[in-house]
């Protein structure tokens, strides 16, 4: 279990970690709240959670207990003197000023430490995922997918982008996702050139190209998909560059293995486009961790200093963009694993011409 991990920082009695993040909370725990705290120590886990969450909480929570809360300064602080903790370790990254402020004073004598090997900690948790985890992103990706079959009927001269943006949110909602990965990306003609471009009104026309960017949440585990069609029929340097990326895109597939680089996962994507004369038209990074958030470690670029190990799940996502013209992006999801990987995405990715 993750949260034996933050039971193994912990030198002695006299020390707890307060976990304050939404998104950490519901990672060590099972159990979403957008308020509430996770204190752990040696020997005990315990959630404070207010009166709009205490009996989902009591009923659900994993790997803990969840004790009503009224106020920091009441049942949190008791149970720090009562147990004799002198020092709190806390999350550094994602707290506010005011939070961190608060929390200097809320507990004294005892000390509240903003810890960087506990975010460490946190991150090489999240980076590694169970059985568990890996199963629920799974089913994430099966709900992504089974809209992606769906928009392909969808799909004709005369839909705007907002409309299909807006039939992959709502497949992907009627079919047991619990929220969209992010705000879904459907551009096309020139505005797929435009990585993360906003769907408008813009109508899709004969010779476009469509590229969708989506994902579904899965008891709070995400997928991330990118397929790019064409509608009516395609220019010989739109098929060039559809090519070229799905090229690409399969060559950093090819390498993914545990303890490949992740710069090395990034240039056999990057190698591929650069030789081929587009490296300027591939600005960001080949990919990035995936799982209760939608960006995690590790990241497939050229800078990174990371290592690939088994059990993480990364994106692949090259693509190639030429302002004014067009944009190819190719994106599937991959489970690292000792000896290779396993593709979580089976959508087709030839080009497919509606």
């Amino acid at each position: 279990m993750a949260i034996n991990k933050l039971k193994n920082f912990l030198k002695n009695d006299s020390e707890a970690i307060l976990i304050c993040s939404e998104v950490n909370r519901r990672y060590f725990t099972g159990f979403p709240s957008s308020d509430g705290y996770l204190l752990v120590t040696k020997n005990d886990a315990v959630l404070f959670a207010d009166s709009r969450y205490i009996e989902a909480a009591q009923s659900s929570v994993k790997n803990c207990r969840a004790v009503l809360l009224t106020r920091v300064s009441t049942e949190i602080k008791e149970y720090v003197k009562k147990n004799g903790i002198l020092k709190i370790y806390t999350e550094r990254n994602r707290i506010s000023v005011s939070t961190a402020d608060f929390l200097k004073t809320a507990f004294l004598p005892c000390r509240v430490t903003f810890s960087k090997k506990l975010e460490e900690i946190i991150t090489n948790a999240r980076e590694i995922k169970e059985n568990e985890e890996t199963e629920c992103i799974k089913k994430a990706q099966a709900i992504a997918e089974g809209a992606f079959n769906h928009i392909l009927t969808f799909i004709k001269p005369g839909v705007t982008e907002k409309q299909i943006a807006l039939e992959l949110d709502f497949y992907m909602l009627s079919h047991g996702a619990e929220a969209v990965s992010f705000e879904t990306i459907a551009v096309t003609g020139s505005k797929s050139s435009m990585p993360h471009g906003v769907p408008d009104e813009a109508v899709v026309k004969d010779g476009d190209f469509i590229t969708m960017d989506f994902g579904a949440v899965y008891k709070g585990y995400h997928s991330d998909m990118t397929r790019t069609v064409a509608v009516g029929n395609v220019t010989d340097e739109q098929k060039e560059i559809y090519n070229i990326v799905l090229k690409a895109q399969k060559n950093a597939l090819s390498v993914l293995k545990s303890g490949v680089s992740c710069a090395d996962a990034d240039k056999a994507a990057r190698g591929i486009i650069e030789d081929a004369g587009y490296g300027e038209y591939f600005g960001h990074g080949t990919g990035h961790g995936v799982g209760v958030e939608i960006h995690e470690e590790p990241g497939l670029s050229p800078r990174s200093k990371q290592t690939l190990k088994e059990g993480n799940v990364v994106t692949v996502e090259p693509g190639i963009y030429i302002p004014g013209k067009f944009g190819v992006r190719i994106e599937d999801m991959a489970l690292i694993t000792e000896k290779g990987y396993e593709n979580l995405t089976s959508a087709p990715k030839e080009l497919i011409i509606l």
